[in-house]
């Protein structure tokens, strides 16, 4: 299960709680419109998104051109959410994501694999991690999901998630982030206002 805390400032964990595996990797750039924080900032960091995504159990070697084109579907998968369904007149750099995506959708996925005794075994590189996340986000642009899509009501918060809530009235990345901020904010303005 892929882990649920943060991974900045000293936090080892990447978020994952947009409900797709394409937004969650969209989701290691925070903040997009105000303080940007990078969240993989090395292929250490990827390596480590990577177990915690649950998509291959021991990533084989990751360099900086990994760490670069991990970024660049990234942006790419980012770019196309936010825009989708594509203009006519939609841009080049619209255009261009959506080229980035495609080509890294016909990449091979992860092979699993079961031993006799049950366990599973997640092989490849990032070439497999490319191609499943590039089919995810292929899957749910092209699927009924996508008129879930949400941002974060966090008006500082870029993070997008699919809104699987019963009601589709979920307005948070998730409670323990900005969800538990809101809460915070919303009491100390009562509290203020009780004074």
């Amino acid at each position: 299960m892929p882990g649920t805390g943060w991974h900045h400032e000293g936090v080892d964990d990447f978020v994952f709680v947009s409900g797709r595996l394409s937004l969650d990797l969209a989701g290691t750039l925070l903040w997009r419109r105000s303080r940007r924080t990078e969240l993989l900032r090395s292929p250490d960091d990827l390596r480590r998104w990577i177990r915690q995504a649950a998509l291959l159990d021991a990533p084989g070697p990751l360099d900086a051109r990994a760490l670069t084109r991990t970024c660049r579907l990234r942006e790419a998968v980012y770019t196309l959410v936010r825009s989708w369904p594509l203009a006519p007149d939609a841009d080049s750099e619209v255009r261009d994501a959506l080229a980035v995506v495609n080509e890294a959708a016909r990449l091979p996925l992860p092979r699993h694999q079961l031993d006799e005794q049950g366990h599973l075994t997640r092989t490849g590189d990032v070439d497999e991690v490319l191609g499943a996340v590039a089919r995810d986000a292929v899957d749910l642009l092209g699927g009924a999901d996508f008129a879930r899509v949400r941002e974060c009501s966090n008006e500082d918060c870029t993070r997008l998630f699919v809104d699987l809530s019963r009601s589709a009235t979920r307005r948070w990345c998730g409670m323990a982030e900005c969800g538990n901020r809101h809460k915070v904010a919303t009491y100390r303005k009562r509290q203020q206002a009780a004074r």
